[in-house]
């Protein structure tokens, strides 16, 4: 990802393409916050509160631990406990943040580097519509930095859903092309891939400049999730996409 470890906005789009049973494609718009975890107390923006109201709010509460706590500890010791020592250096935290105090976070990312500024594990936190939450962390097998366009696998456990089963295995790749971020998470099951899905956007610098232009574009990003989430759900039933019921989650929250 980018080696500038500054805070910024990333305003671009997500797309999801479904192939099988029925195809299905759609583009949103799409922005999101890239905050680097060392600089997250000291951070200041106009419309912008860390743990505090305003029309942004980034909230500890919302990530890691979900318990309030702060979030660079708690990163660390997953690293450890995983054997990734080599991931030492910034963690770089892209998600949405609560807007008018309203959040609905499909996937937020952890993208933690060496300290040479290498990519060396990513962790993708997932959320479902039904309040529960899990943590994919991949990494190299050997440990070796995470190179652009690198395919990194992780088996399907958790339900996202209900018009796919939970069996198969997700391909994630991450791009970065100066300050334009990518990020693709293809779903693999019996050796074809059922769902592409496309997060990219362009960072400029975090203040209240950037902050107004999201808020001039975007007022209602996050209300519009979950309204987009059960539109496109509909669209799926209309086209009669097979349903399936929603499992016990998985018995633990992280699998790598």
């Amino acid at each position: 990802m980018s080696g500038r470890f500054a805070a910024s906005v990333c305003r671009g789009a997500v797309m999801h393409e479904r192939t099988l049973p029925a195809h299905n494609r759609f583009t949103y718009p799409l922005a999101t916050l890239r905050i680097p975890l060392s600089q997250m107390e000291s951070l200041r923006a106009p419309l912008l509160g860390i743990d505090r109201p305003n029309v942004f709010s980034l909230r500890t509460r919302d990530h890691g631990a979900r318990d309030g706590s702060p979030l660079l500890p708690w990163i660390r010791s997953l690293l450890a406990g995983h054997r990734l020592d080599e991931a030492d250096g910034e963690v770089v935290l892209q998600t949405m943040p609560r807007m008018f105090g309203f959040l609905f976070n499909p996937v937020s990312f952890w993208f933690c580097h060496d300290r040479s500024g290498q990519l060396r594990a990513v962790l993708a936190e997932v959320s479902n519509t039904f309040g529960e939450r899990h943590n994919y962390l991949v990494a190299h097998p050997d440990r070796r930095p995470i190179l652009p366009g690198e395919m990194l696998g992780a088996a399907k456990v958790f339900h996202v859903s209900p018009f796919f089963p939970v069996s198969g295995e997700y391909r994630f790749r991450f791009d970065s092309h100066g300050p334009v971020v990518g990020i693709s998470i293809d779903y693999w099951e019996d050796g074809q891939c059922r769902l592409a899905t496309r997060l990219s956007g362009r960072e400029e610098p975090l203040d209240g400049a950037a902050l107004l232009r999201w808020l001039a574009h975007l007022p209602l990003m996050t209300f519009g999730v979950v309204a987009r989430i059960h539109w496109q759900a509909l669209r799926l039933a209309v086209k009669r996409v097979p349903f399936f019921r929603k499992p016990l989650p998985p018995s633990t929250g992280i699998s790598s």
